[in-house]
């Protein structure tokens, strides 16, 4: 039951994780940019001096990143509610193999 649930856990992490990963990296470039001052948005790349290292390209490409959320998330959602379908399949085989056994 115990790998049950940890394989459940984890796959619902895992789904999660990936749908809102753009949008949490386009949300984490702004407030970097924020914080540094910096000046980010879709239209170009700007020089964003972090500790002497210039993180403007990269910050550019994760906001930009965002996005790929009108994607991820409507795919997120779509396994999720497979996630929930099999969920219950699985919880309704288990109690009828149990009552069977009894």
């Amino acid at each position: 039951m115990r790998r049950r649930l940890i394989l459940y856990g984890s796959s619902l992490a895992v789904i999660l994780l990936l749908a809102f990963l753009p949008l949490i990296l386009a949300l984490g470039a702004s407030a970097i940019a924020d914080a540094a001052g910096c000046r980010l948005d879709e239209a170009s790349s700007y020089p964003c001096i972090i500790g002497g290292v210039d993180f403007g390209d990269m910050l550019a490409v994760m906001f930009v990143l965002g996005w790929l959320s009108l994607v991820s998330l409507p795919f997120g959602a779509a396994a999720v509610l497979a996630w929930l379908i099999v969920l219950a399949v699985d919880v309704v085989w288990q109690r009828v193999r149990q009552r069977r056994q009894t």
